[in-house]
């Protein structure tokens, strides 16, 4: 009985050891689509549920949290945004990631004029349990 013993502990003990296994980039795009999405639909609760509690963005030499960026799209005469991403490059392991990416925005303002800008940003992501969570994102108007 000591004898089977040994070799169940030894494979248990291995694959203990074993390294999560990576997420797939997709997992990530898909927290930052849905991230831009609640900033466009001004869902305020569902955002901060798509970040960690930390959550810091750092946008034209300004650092905001969640609350900071409600307050300014709260006070925005921006009626409607639109976001898509662009030459979108992942990098994920077993527990962050980093992502780069053009994002092309599409803004109506309550008096009906409209704008676009591309932005250069980048984004870091935590895995939180089972969930990945935005963590950072630095944004910069493309020139």
């Amino acid at each position: 009985m000591k004898i089977a013993f040994i070799p169940l502990a030894l494979a248990g003990a291995l694959s203990a050891c074993q390294p999560n296994k990576p997420a797939s980039p997709e997992e990530l795009k898909a927290v930052i689509v849905s991230y831009f999405d609640c900033v466009t639909r001004k869902d305020f609760a569902r955002m901060k549920t798509l970040t960690t509690s930390d959550f810091v963005i750092y946008e034209n030499g300004k650092i905001v949290d969640n609350d900071g960026l409600i307050e300014i799209i709260k006070g925005s005469p921006i009626a409607k945004a639109t976001f898509s991403l662009d030459d979108v490059r992942i990098n994920v392991d077993a527990s962050s990631g980093s992502m780069i990416y053009v994002n092309h925005g599409e803004f109506v303002n309550n008096d009906a004029s409209t704008m676009t800008r591309d932005f250069l940003e980048s984004a870091v992501f935590k895995k939180i349990g089972n969930e990945w969570k935005l963590h950072f994102v630095h944004s910069t108007v493309k020139k």
